[in-house]
């Protein structure tokens, strides 16, 4: 069908048909795309004060309940019990094993069962089914990926921001908690990612930043399952200072913006790193989760990333009342540009591969 193909040549394509925003049968099938994904988990630097954090997204992003728990190694481990289902974990903390509050189920801190009261008579038991489930792990440069499919090649996942970005210090980037957010938008989640992933709209919506950021030089990339968009800074005070194995050395990088498919973004900004995670909720209601780990405190408040809460509310505005127009009847399909928005017709396509 018409409404289900992008065609390759942005010249002649037409956008992602408003279905695939408004319907809920598309929203069902996308949903298990993300089911099958490697999805952003933690910085290692929080395990700093606690041994156990449970990842209560998971269950949109993955249906399931996951805690990580911290031993001589990482354990993903499923967060809930395999007596009656209880929800195991449901804070960051530490212990020195797993508890289940609602009968008394305990497992060491690897997963596997220890005891239960009241179950001296049951036959057979416990078997390796009585152990909490484990999930898939990978770790780059400290930043810590989940998923429940192993036929899902990590390192095609990672390539490109390890080739463009490999020179950064990430391992000894900190979390920092006063830098999360979660805000709950009244959209459907790939308008959020539309809308991350073009720089066209800088100029009309976001007024201050579009005094850091210079318009005409924005820069945009693609690789296999992603984007870049590299921001230039206007002022050379507020950039990164790069190293000369740095592809982009001599350039004033105010910002490096990674997309990767589906749902991540990873922000790179002089002082550090933002993780947005896109979580879809329902066909129209999405939850965007913000993490932050810092490297340089002192500019924190400085260039393209110093004021991220009023960009998030400038494009919550915009792709809400986009949301709106797409569920208009005169409405149902737009055109690229094919200067600006390289970035979204690769997202359309990789999207509309998934599906088949």
């Amino acid at each position: 069908m018409a409404k289900d193909f992008i065609h390759k040549d942005i010249k002649f394509a037409k956008t992602l048909h408003s279905d695939y925003y408004i319907d809920s049968e598309k929203f069902s099938r996308i949903k298990k795309i993300f089911h099958k994904k490697w999805h952003f988990a933690i910085h290692a630097s929080e395990f700093e004060d606690s041994n156990l954090i449970p990842l209560g997204r998971m269950g949109s992003l993955m249906n399931e309940e996951i805690v990580l728990s911290k031993t001589s190694d990482i354990n993903p481990l499923s967060n809930v019990c395999t007596h009656r289902g209880m929800l195991l974990v449901n804070k960051k903390c530490t212990l020195p094993r797993i508890n289940c509050p609602y009968h008394g189920r305990k497992f060491n801190l690897e997963g596997k069962f220890q005891s239960m009261p009241k179950f001296e008579t049951v036959e057979n038991f416990p078997t390796v089914e009585d152990n909490l489930k484990k999930f898939h792990l990978q770790e780059w440069k400290n930043i810590l990926f989940l998923s429940k499919n192993d036929h899902e090649n990590f390192h095609d996942f990672i390539e490109f921001l390890e080739k463009r970005i490999g020179w950064m210090d990430i391992e000894n980037f900190s979390f920092e908690p006063s830098k999360d957010r979660s805000h709950v938008i009244n959209a459907n989640w790939a308008l959020y990612v539309d809308n991350y992933l073009e720089g066209f709209h800088i100029p009309f919506v976001h007024g201050d930043l579009n005094k850091i950021i210079e318009n005409e030089s924005y820069k945009t990339e693609l690789f296999s399952n992603g984007v870049l968009q590299i921001g230039y800074s206007k002022s050379k005070d507020l950039c990164f200072e790069l190293p000369e194995e740095s592809p982009d050395f001599g350039s004033n990088v105010a910002a490096y913006y990674f997309w990767v498919f589906p749902n991540t973004m990873f922000n790179f900004y002089p002082w550090g790193l933002s993780v947005n995670i896109v979580v879809p909720l329902n066909i129209e209601k999405t939850e965007v989760i913000y993490r932050g780990y810092v490297k340089n405190p002192h500019l924190t408040s400085e260039g393209a990333g110093g004021d991220l809460d009023k960009v998030e509310i400038e494009d919550q505005e915009v792709v809400e009342a986009v949301q709106l127009g797409l569920s208009s009847d005169s409405y149902s399909q737009g055109r690229y540009s094919p200067e600006k928005e390289t970035g979204v017709h690769h997202f359309h396509r990789l999207l509309i591969e998934s599906l088949k």
